[in-house]
């Protein structure tokens, strides 16, 4: 019945999406499975992508050749540019998207992929001799066997919904949750923890009184996620804006008897930064409200997503409460919010590859690793699918490092840092963010993804022409001089400093309050130079000049930490016989059985001293 398959993936999240269709891009067989093909690729929280961090890692995997970024651009019905008013590392893309367009234009795009097969029922074993994976095992009693597997189970793996008191299985609401799998993996010697995360109640449209809160729009020039020709937004929807008082903390706090994650039900630790409403009201006593950000389900839905009201308390509660927000105060709830503890894997047992230690040509990606956010699971996923791929086809290994991508960080968090808590990104947790930035994701990565047979040639094309661009225009602008009679009448008009001497027009680009834009509006000569060349070419060339020292700074600190992933270890190495280690490097690079020097250092509870520990016995 099933032919012997490259990849099977399990699961059909934004984990196993990206996943399927990099490895079947690539050229493997791959074997999609999924307990109900009408929810490939669900938004099951909120119906946006994107966001701080998370929307340049859509860039990235956009840039690689993955389909987050197609799929978003092609559904999105609300586009705004998060941070413009700081510098450009900060500048982060985020879309709100219609949910249930997402997902049918996902499950479109894999069914058109003649590589991905599809089999719809519940993976309750994975089939390993040896050590080594080589199939998985159904419901049904069915042995599907390939080369490697990726699981991608989101919420699924032993899921337990909370609503108030009530509590029942599932991996999501009105789905059945999966087992057998976590037993499996625990018998093999991995170990699982709990994790617990939530979603809020979603209301009926119709029944909000708009005019009692705040209208927040899409930028009025909306920008997209993919670096290739997708469609430009026309018609946007709006979000809307609320805040919680003390009547609704109040009203809150009468359930807090019957709250699961009061009373000891959940055991699973939550995530940090985004925290269910009784956490918030709880935590934050002093507050006396929080903000709620109502967001459209989709361009023709009367669904809205209520951002900011995560709970798992008792649907009367929820329903009294919510009607005690402006503008909520005749709202009908169409399904209550709930909280769902899973199994996850802690990813410190994961190489790099996301192949796991124990057993392998055996992938994690998602949730299963103990992360949260679709952006976050979707890289996982492509990480996983393209080393999956080519593990299957005997290649070399396809990692990313901490300054090539946000990508790279999350990974390399993951697998060295570990995590106890559901795990975001943010820009903090990297410390190349300056040259990690959303609007050259193409230029780090698309060359990287075409190498390894994922980004098709056209992208490449691009791409290479946006750097000769830039750098071209680059060159004219360092080189062409302004005096200041030709450009000090508009420098005066904009209350900066006026020009001595003739000056070059990048030295008045590396002003603050000046760019490019600017200097063509007050300059007719700046317009002959920059008029043909496009806005993102534009944009590039001014950030490089803008930046200059702080990106050249960067990269210096970059290729001094690169020294230390060149000291390759040996990942068999018995670190317990080198007793000048501290007890706990011994037992952390034991565990973790690190590749070079690089990943060593960045461990947690291996010290400075240690690693001086380790390059002294290598003869460094």
């Amino acid at each position: 019945m099933f032919s012997k398959y490259d990849v099977i993936v399990v699961g059909a999240g934004h984990a196993g999406c990206e996943a399927a269709h990099a490895a079947a891009t690539m050229g493997s067989e791959v074997l999609l499975i999924t307990m109900n093909l009408q929810t490939i690729a669900q938004m099951s929280c909120n119906p946006a992508m994107g966001g701080v961090a998370k929307g340049q890692i859509v860039r990235e995997i956009d840039a690689l050749g993955g389909m987050s970024g197609i799929v978003s651009d092609e559904t999105m019905i609300q586009f705004r540019m998060l941070n413009r008013s700081k510098g450009p590392a900060m500048w982060s893309p985020r879309c709100q998207s219609d949910r249930m367009e997402f997902a049918l234009n996902w499950r479109d795009k894999l069914e058109r992929n003649p590589k991905v097969s599809f089999w719809q029922e519940m993976v309750t074993d994975i089939l390993v001799k040896d050590n080594i994976v080589y199939g998985v095992k159904t419901s049904l009693g069915l042995e599907i066997h390939a080369k490697t597997v990726v699981l991608t189970n989101g919420t699924f793996l032993n899921g337990k919904i909370h609503i108030g008191e009530k509590n029942f299985g599932g991996g999501r609401t009105g789905e059945s949750a999966a087992f057998g799998i976590t037993e499996k993996l625990v018998s093999l010697g991995f170990e699982s923890g709990r994790m617990k995360t939530g979603t809020p109640p979603r209301v009926d449209g119709r029944t909000i009184n708009y005019e009692a809160m705040q209208e927040q729009l899409g930028d009025e020039n909306p920008e997209k996620f993919s670096y290739t020709d997708t469609p430009k937004l026309e018609k946007q929807n709006s979000c809307w804006i609320s805040y919680t008082n003390l009547a609704v903390h109040e009203e809150l706090r009468k359930g807090f008897d019957k709250s699961p994650m009061f009373n000891g039900r959940i055991k699973g630790l939550g995530p940090r930064y985004c925290p269910s409403v009784e956490d918030k009201i709880n935590r934050f006593a002093e507050k006396d409200s929080h903000q709620i950000f109502l967001e459209p389900e989709g361009r023709t839905t009367i669904e809205m997503y209520v951002n900011g009201f995560s709970t798992s308390l008792p649907e009367d509660i929820q329903y009294k409460a919510i009607r005690k927000i402006p503008g909520f105060e005749n709202v009908k709830l169409l399904r209550p919010g709930y909280a769902i503890e899973y199994d996850y894997f802690p990813p410190t047992q994961l190489k790099l590859t996301l192949e796991t230690q124990r057993v392998e040509n055996l992938f994690f990606a998602g949730q299963i690793n103990g992360t949260t956010g679709y952006e976050e699971a979707g890289a996982q996923g492509l990480i996983a699918g393209i080393n999956a791929h080519r593990k299957a086809h005997e290649l070399s290994a396809f990692i990313l490092k901490r300054d090539e991508a946000y990508i790279g960080v999350l990974i390399d968090d993951l697998v060295n840092k570990g995590t106890d808590e559901p795990y975001r990104m943010f820009t903090s947790r990297a410390e190349f963010r300056t040259i990690l930035r959303q609007d050259n994701a193409d230029i780090r990565l698309t060359k990287k993804g075409y190498e390894i047979g994922l980004a098709n040639k056209e992208r490449l094309d691009r791409v290479e022409e946006k750097i000769k661009n830039s750098e071209e225009l680059i060159h004219k602008l360092e080189t062409t001089k302004l005096s200041p009679e030709e450009i000090n009448p508009y420098l005066t008009k904009i209350n900066s400093s006026p020009l001595r001497e003739k000056s070059t027009i990048s030295s008045l680009i590396k002003r603050p309050e000046i760019g490019i834009k600017e200097l063509e509006e007050g300059n007719v000569l700046v317009q002959e130079i920059t008029n043909t060349y496009t806005k993102e070419q534009k944009e590039q060339a001014e950030i490089k000049i803008k930046y200059e020292k702080y990106i050249e700074k960067e990269l210096l600190m970059a290729e001094k930490i690169a020294k230390l992933d060149e000291v390759k270890l040996n990942t068999e190495f018995d670190y317990m016989a080198l007793k000048s280690l501290s007890i706990e490097a011994r037992q952390k690079l034991t565990a973790a059985k690190p590749m070079n020097l690089g990943q060593a250092s960045r461990i947690s509870g291996v010290s400075p001293a240690d690693i001086s520990v380790l390059m002294l016995y290598l003869g460094r």
